[in-house]
């Protein structure tokens, strides 16, 4: 496999590439040069794309949304975390300020629509609703109005290879599973966590693409299941722990599938 292309930083030590969905002066690029201070941003047209560079080894890392605090996930993300091979190795929580750009001498209640990131009219949606402004979804921020001051991406830091985790600093795991169908089976898996009291910070379902599925409770006629589902959750522990050693090995004897997507440092700095 080639080695990942790394420009010189000047000081004797390569610089590392990392990719970002946008073009530069996207949210998304400062929210790379913020986890890897001192690294080469590299534009990505899709978030496949950075996915891919990663995978390619033509960059180091990529740096892709998964949540914001006003407009939910980025499901996009999740689902290309399930048909990637990459791991989680860090988190990193960028706090995000929109504005309204317009031209010169232009006033708001001249404007009829504003252009930008579908994530963005979301977290904006407010006060474009209040403006009046029809939205147009584009690929990048170029413009959005600015709305609540706790607007928060979270970012994941990936890569191709774990990280190895510890237990001198907070850390979080990712997870994905899925479970046969049944009442109360997703609750079994969920009290696994608490039996060894660890706090889950987020829990997300998204379908499972495969073939129709036929499940016990299907009537008479046959009727197939055509949705299965998948559970991403996150929780703040570290592999190198017993409970959560402890909590996967229980999970996995519950669950028809089990992936650990990470375990990596938490980003606990205050926005």
């Amino acid at each position: 496999m080639a080695s990942a292309r790394m420009h010189d930083s000047g000081s004797g030590e390569p610089r590392l590439r990392v990719a970002y969905q946008g073009v530069s002066g996207a949210y998304s690029e400062a929210a790379a040069q913020k986890a890897y201070p001192n690294s080469e941003a590299v534009p990505c047209d899709q978030f496949e794309t950075a996915f891919e560079a990663v995978e390619g080894c033509t960059v180091d890392r990529a740096v892709l949304p998964i949540e914001n605090s006003l407009g939910g996930s980025i499901h996009r993300n999740y689902d290309l975390l399930l048909r990637h091979r990459l791991h989680i190795v860090g988190e990193i929580n960028y706090a995000v300020r929109h504005c309204l750009l317009a031209n010169r001498g232009v006033k708001v209640e001249q404007l009829k629509r504003v252009l930008s990131h579908p994530q963005a009219l979301a977290q904006c949606e407010y006060t474009l609703t209040r403006f009046g402004l029809v939205r147009e979804a584009v690929d990048d921020t170029a413009g959005a109005a600015k709305d609540d001051s706790d607007n928060v991406t979270r970012f994941l830091m990936l890569g191709r290879e774990a990280i190895t985790p510890d237990t001198d600093r907070p850390f979080k795991t990712s997870i994905v599973f899925s479970l046969e169908e049944g009442p109360g089976v997703l609750y079994k898996a969920l009290q696994i966590f608490a039996k060894e009291q660890i706090n889950l910070t987020k829990i997300e379902s998204r379908p499972w693409r495969r073939s129709s599925l036929r499940s016990p409770g299907d009537n008479a006629n046959g009727l197939q299941k055509c949705f299965h589902y998948m559970f991403y959750v996150d929780f703040e522990a570290s592999m190198a722990s017993d409970n959560a050693q402890n909590a996967l090995k229980a999970l996995d004897e519950l669950a028809t599938s089990l992936r650990v997507l990470g375990s990596y440092p938490a980003d606990t700095t205050i926005i």
